[in-house]
């Protein structure tokens, strides 16, 4: 039985089967399967005119999967990664910051549900929210317990 190598048209669409990548994305994972110079730009042009690849579904999907556990600036972080406009990638985490507070509350509840006893544990909780991608103010407010009084 005679095995016959997937084309780079097929490459790409195996990988897109399984979840939004951006142009940059299969650039960098398909690049080295690319036997004639300019192919796989040829491959990508033709997907992304038949809408196999797009910006603003990447976009919606990531923040649709990472929003519930990551925080602003770690969602920004890993759309920027993935070679998106930064203009599109902007406009979407400025919904996202509406909702930080209340994100970074619920991934605190789900972690620790009570309210620090020591500074020591006080800055781990904050430490974590951090690692999260969570802004300096909302960490303090959300470990602090004081929600009243902030509005996003």
């Amino acid at each position: 039985m005679s095995f016959v190598k997937p084309s780079l048209k097929g490459r790409a669409l195996r990988l897109l089967s399984g979840r939004e990548y951006s142009r940059a994305e299969l650039v960098r994972k398909l690049h080295s399967f690319e036997e004639e110079s300019g192919a796989l730009a040829l491959v990508l042009d033709e997907l992304q005119a038949k809408d196999f690849i797009n910006e603003q579904r990447v976009i919606e999907s990531v923040v649709h999967r990472r929003a519930a556990k990551l925080g602003t600036a770690r969602i920004k972080q890993e759309l920027q990664a993935k070679g998106l406009n930064p203009e599109a990638v902007t406009e979407a985490l400025t919904d996202l910051k509406a909702t930080e507070r209340e994100r970074a509350q619920e991934v605190w509840r789900k972690k620790f549900g009570a309210p620090p006893v020591d500074a020591q544990t006080a800055a781990k909780q904050m430490r974590f929210l951090a690692s999260r991608g969570f802004g300096a103010d909302v960490i303090r407010r959300v470990v602090s317990g004081k929600l009243d009084d902030y509005s996003c």
